[in-house]
């Protein structure tokens, strides 16, 4: 029996029959992501899935960028540590946003700590701090002033001059902020075991004038590798010649000399010569900061009356990129430098990581010696800094990857830090097979 119609009967089914033509319609239209190519697969990432599933018991993962203590933790130093707890409790401190450019003090003891604190440029007013989403935010400021502001007489572009080796990942913060322009000057000479100076100069020589050169301040990355103070005079003498824009990078001072000042002398000789400059620093190392990322863009200029106006571009990117940065490390880090107790213990920690370093390294050597390993090893101890190169060739890693479950990039780099009193005569004696089985 059908049930009575009251009236809206007609109404009901035609609603009826728009949401069916309606869901029909949706299920017909293609999703903007459908044709979405999927990203190359990241290196570094497959590597430690790989380490990861590895059931051996003897097995080292060398690849990492974090600094490790003897325990094969991420290092930590106590201050750290108290400073954090002190600032988690301190009342006065309200939540709020904080300025664009970041915290002023943080900024201010930044620039003293990578240009000394008597440097002329500070002392001129002519130098700008930005506080920053770690170094790879530095990083990507820097290159988007340089795009904005470079030459405004001309529509620049680049070129963008890095080392060979150095991260992949640099060369696509350039791109992203709109310069295609990147090639490479040669750093690392795999037959020497150390930096080609020659070579560097050679195409660094060659290279345009205004051209934006890369530079590790010191201990480059991956190879640990760093210029001495002569070298670094003739690199500076041939970018005022050519009019070449060093562009620094300072990933963790102090690390490879155990030394603040040695470590920058590359950035403060440039800026005493007059060069106008960036610098992306990096706190995460020397601090333990690896989940706040703290990083830090300096810019030296010539003149302090373009500094307003360098600053207002500054903030307008900024805004763009990342509105404002997260105060809480960058608070951690303004603490340390700003007192004078905490800046000598602090100064000690990073000392005894130096130290740690250094020793691995020389054991590391001596046990190759001891082992027969052929080749000279002083390359490893005369190197600095995190990273190590070892020399060895993609299919002498891959002998280590497969047969000895040591985990390193192809290129033969790996992070001294991972190496400990544990696995030291293991990490040794696989490095020997390497060498001297049949592959």
């Amino acid at each position: 029996m059908r049930p009575a119609c009251d009236g809206n009967c007609g109404g009901a089914t035609e609603s009826a029959t728009r949401k069916v033509g309606l869901h029909e319609r949706k299920k017909s239209f293609l999703s903007v992501f459908n044709d979405t190519v999927t990203a190359a697969p990241n290196p570094e990432t497959k590597l430690l899935a790989d380490f990861r599933k590895d059931t051996h018991a003897n097995k080292v993962y060398l690849a990492g960028k974090e600094c490790l203590n003897e325990e094969g933790q991420t290092a930590g130093l106590p201050l750290i540590a108290r400073i954090k707890k002190q600032i988690s409790t301190d009342p006065t401190l309200c939540a709020g946003y904080s300025p664009s450019l970041g915290l002023t003090e943080f900024n201010r003891r930044a620039t003293q700590l990578a240009l000394g604190r008597n440097s002329p440029a500070i002392v001129e007013n002519r130098v700008l701090g930005i506080q920053t989403v770690g170094s790879t935010g530095a990083v990507r400021l820097g290159a988007e002033l340089l795009v904005h502001w470079y030459d405004i007489r001309s529509a620049w572009c680049g070129p963008v001059y890095l080392p060979t080796p150095c991260d992949d990942s640099l060369a696509g913060v350039f791109e992203a902020a709109g310069i295609q322009a990147v090639r490479r000057y040669r750093y690392w000479d795999p037959a020497q075991r150390g930096v080609s100076v020659q070579q560097l100069l050679e195409d660094l020589g060659s290279a345009p004038e205004q051209s934006v050169v890369v530079l590790f301040a010191s201990a480059h990355c991956p190879t640990g590798a760093h210029l001495s103070q002569e070298q670094w005079r003739l690199v500076t003498e041939l970018m005022v010649s050519r009019r070449l824009f060093p562009f620094f990078l300072l990933p963790a001072q102090g690390l490879c000399h155990g030394d603040m000042e040695l470590d920058a002398w590359s950035v403060r000789h440039c800026a005493s010569e007059g060069l106008e400059l960036l610098c992306a620093q990096s706190f995460s190392h020397t601090f333990g900061l690896y989940e706040e990322r703290v990083g830090h863009l300096l810019c030296v200029l010539k003149q302090s009356a373009a500094l307003l106006a360098v600053q207002s571009q500054a903030g307008r990117l900024v805004g763009s990129l990342w509105s404002r940065p997260s105060v809480g490390g960058a608070r951690v880090v303004a603490t340390v430098l700003s007192n004078p107790a905490h800046l000598i213990e602090w100064h000690e920690g990073v000392r005894r990581v130096v130290e740690r370093g250094m020793l691995i390294r020389e054991r590391l050597r001596e046990k190759l010696r001891l082992l027969g390993s052929p080749g000279c090893w002083d390359h490893v101890t005369q190197q600095g800094g995190l990273y190590c190169c070892t020399g060895l060739n993609a299919r002498q890693v891959e002998f280590l990857v497969k047969r000895r479950h040591l985990y390193l990039p192809s290129n033969g780099c790996l992070n001294v830090s991972a190496i400990n009193s544990r696995n030291l005569d293991y990490v040794a004696e696989s490095i020997h097979l390497a060498l001297t089985s049949p592959l």
